[in-house]
């Protein structure tokens, strides 16, 4: 079972890879086809509506087929989707492909989250989970990196190029790991209506899981998105610390997902009550030490590993939550995680062009957090009752 989500999380991290690696490549992708970088961004955000979209309407799309083979065919539009956009001229058609991609991102991610949930014991979804999500998080660290380098050496083409070859030991890995197994088979034939899983969506418990996810996702992209004025201007360091930062973030975030992992199934009360206000005083020492080179990296560190322990935390609460939409509730952890991520960006940018200054993302951040844990406390009683933990 090791070795399947194993492959998963290496499709991950393809993704994650693509997703976050135009940050880098939007100054020459607007260069070469002659538009504004300001509209070049608009690749960033059809992505994200893409993945917010994606997740739901996917899963719903191939709650009857087995996993293996929705995996499949989402990593072959994935694939397929870059080498069209590493071969085209026309901005509209690049951005049709980076919806698609998106699209294809959000169902696999949503098939795979449920698809772990069989492959484990009912105890042990929030480990699963941090196996996934380490994909993302070693995208931070190596792959986003790696295409900014790529594309610096041979274009921002070979990035999309590159991504597309990933994409194949993937898709074996996952033909060779995932069988449609008989249990497989008739828990995906024995599942409730598309009707009766949307309707979990009206459960006090699911709603609550995934706003405070967003909230938590919202507040580390905003900080994540505009990092790097952060470092040159407000730090004064080199345009050299910006990718070392951006590691340093990734590298607290792949330990944040490791260490909830192996806590989140039996003490998420613990991860949330102790992590969650140690985040919001991470963000306030980060804005009221940003000016401190040495200050800075250390706790970009600390709020990686913080802002995903917590928020993986939730996510495995909003699996545990949607217990009885086994078919749909990959797609609402992963709606969950992408609302926060398309509404925090849009939130530092608004905070930005107020008189906040450049730490505006990181007083976003602040703010959302301490909104979601004012939620976690009163309401502390309904979060905790879902799992195996519920009666703890």
């Amino acid at each position: 079972m090791l070795f399947a989500l194993y492959m998963l999380a290496l499709a991950v991290f393809v993704m994650g890879t693509s997703e976050f690696m135009l940050a880098g490549l939007l100054p020459a992708i607007a260069t070469e086809l002659e538009i504004s970088v300001g509209t070049a961004g608009l690749l960033t955000s059809a992505f994200a509506v893409g993945m917010v979209i994606g997740a739901p309407v996917m899963a719903a799309f191939g709650r009857r087929w087995p996993p293996r083979h929705t995996l499949v065919v989402c990593l072959i539009v994935f694939a397929g989707s870059h080498i069209i956009g590493a071969m085209t001229s026309a901005f509209s058609l690049l951005l049709i492909t980076r919806i698609l991609s998106a699209l294809a991102n959000a169902g696999f991610l949503a098939v795979a989250l449920s698809t772990s949930a069989i492959l484990v014991p009912e105890n042990q979804k929030g480990r699963a989970l941090s196996i996934l999500l380490a994909g993302t998080t070693i995208a931070t660290v190596a792959g986003v990196p790696g295409g900014a380098l790529l594309g610096t050496a041979l274009g921002w083409r070979a990035t999309f190029w590159a991504i597309a070859l990933l994409c194949l030991p993937a898709i074996f890995g996952i033909i060779r790991g995932i069988a449609n197994t008989a249990a497989q088979t008739a828990s995906t034939a024995s599942s409730p209506s598309l009707l009766t899983e949307l309707g979990q969506l009206a459960t006090p418990r699911l709603v609550l899981t995934m706003a405070l996810a967003a909230l938590i996702n919202g507040g580390t992209f905003a900080v994540f998105t505009f990092l790097a004025p952060v470092v040159t201007e407000t730090a004064r360091l080199d345009e050299f610390w910006v990718p070392l930062a951006l590691v340093m973030f990734g590298s607290g975030s792949f330990f944040g997902v490791t260490i909830a992992g192996r806590l989140s199934d039996q003490r998420p009360g613990t991860v949330l009550a102790v992590g969650g206000p140690l985040l919001l005083a991470g963000w306030v020492m980060l804005a009221a030490t940003a000016s401190n080179p040495v200050a800075l990296i250390v706790l970009v560190l600390v709020q990686g590993v913080l802002s995903f322990g917590v928020g993986s935390t939730l996510i495995a609460r909003v699996m545990y939550a949607a217990s009885g939409a086994p078919t749909m509730g990959g797609s609402y952890a992963t709606a969950a995680l992408n609302m926060g991520a398309a509404a925090g960006p849009v939130l530092g940018a608004f905070g930005l062009s107020t008189d906040l200054g450049l730490l505006a993302p990181v007083y976003v951040a602040s703010a959302l957090t301490a909104v979601s844990l004012i939620i976690m406390f009163l309401l502390r009683c309904t979060l905790m009752k879902t799992g195996p933990e519920a009666n703890r």
